[in-house]
């Protein structure tokens, strides 16, 4: 498991193991949340749940998640693979040890750096998943940009039309294809501008308050934190970590749900500017209660199986 003194392989099975686990646990929600601020017509958290529930069933909660299992597993591999060797690079750098307990400094240099890598792998996916989310059961006219009117020649709302047995998208693979023909490499990368405003300060706002959480948590400062404090301390650190990341999150959301052929927003600035100007400051709010709950249980969830995996693999 082990290939170097600094570099450590298992990193990386461990995030595999905790990714899988909090995809499960975290995808209804988030589901609910990438409706709530990408969609339109909700009244509130609860109002969607119903709304998903009467028309698409249970299973609507789950739409689109064999992509995010398949891949955000590897994303979070990646993730903690990185933020781990990281660390002890730092160390090894700084006091010639990789295994000298790290300064606040350099959680945070890690944790940023992180965040810097994990766009690159993390845009595509949450592209993705939101395209595949964000489809109900009918495609909505607004969505294709149809107009109409009725018999007596009045207007119509477009939001009200729909199209049964349309979809846009088969799948995930049908997805990626779509984007590609449609948009080029770089539409896959739709919102990653966005993404690193919400995940540079985002892992930091992770991995620090888990850090501190599990310290603070622990009987004395040798042993090694008991399971229900790993699940206390990252739960915690979750909810922190996604409540300060909505802004940004609701505008990468929306910029990774606009499709069609003519954009609603042109580039970041824009849909702040839009969205503000439409819907208020309370719109970069939107779905902050889902971010928080949601939060808790997929990353204790997440640091316990990470945790535990590397607990088993160093007694191999």
């Amino acid at each position: 498991m082990q290939t170097s003194k600094n570099f450590m392989f298992h990193d990386f099975l461990a995030g595999f193991i905790g990714g899988a686990s909090s995809v499960v646990v975290g995808h209804p929600l988030d589901t609910v949340k990438t409706r709530l601020q990408a969609g339109q017509g909700y009244k509130n958290t609860l109002h969607c749940v119903l709304t998903i529930y009467k028309k698409e069933t249970v299973m609507g909660f789950f739409k689109g998640m064999s992509f995010p299992l398949a891949s955000i597993t590897i994303y979070n591999s990646a993730v903690f693979g990185f933020f781990s060797n990281t660390q002890r690079f730092i160390s090894k750098y700084r006091y010639g040890d990789g295994r000298h307990p790290n300064s606040m400094l350099d959680l945070t240099v890690a944790s940023m750096l992180t965040g810097l890598m994990s766009v690159s792998l993390g845009a595509p996916v949450d592209l993705v998943k939101i395209r595949l989310q964000m489809q109900t059961q009918a495609v909505l006219a607004e969505n294709l940009h149809l107009a109409g009117s009725g018999s007596n020649g009045t207007n119509f709302p477009l939001r009200s039309i729909e199209m049964p047995n349309q979809r846009l998208y088969r799948g995930p693979i049908h997805c990626i294809s779509s984007i590609l023909q449609t948009e080029g490499l770089q539409g896959l990368y739709r919102g990653a501008g966005a993404m690193v405003l919400r995940d540079i300060p985002g892992y930091a706002l992770y991995f620090i308050p888990y850090t501190i959480f599990c310290d603070l948590l622990k009987p004395d400062a040798t042993s090694n934190p008991h399971p229900c404090s790993i699940w206390v301390a990252g739960g915690l650190a979750g909810s922190i970590s996604w409540v300060t990341a909505t802004p940004a999150d609701v505008v990468k959301s929306r910029m990774q749900a606009d499709t069609g052929l003519q954009r609603k927003y042109k580039g970041i600035l824009h849909c702040i500017i839009h969205s503000y100007k439409t819907e208020g400051a309370q719109v970069f709010f939107r779905g902050v209660s889902v971010n928080a709950i949601r939060g808790f249980p997929m990353s204790a969830t997440m640091f316990l199986g990470y945790e535990l995996s590397l607990r088993y693999f160093s007694g191999l």
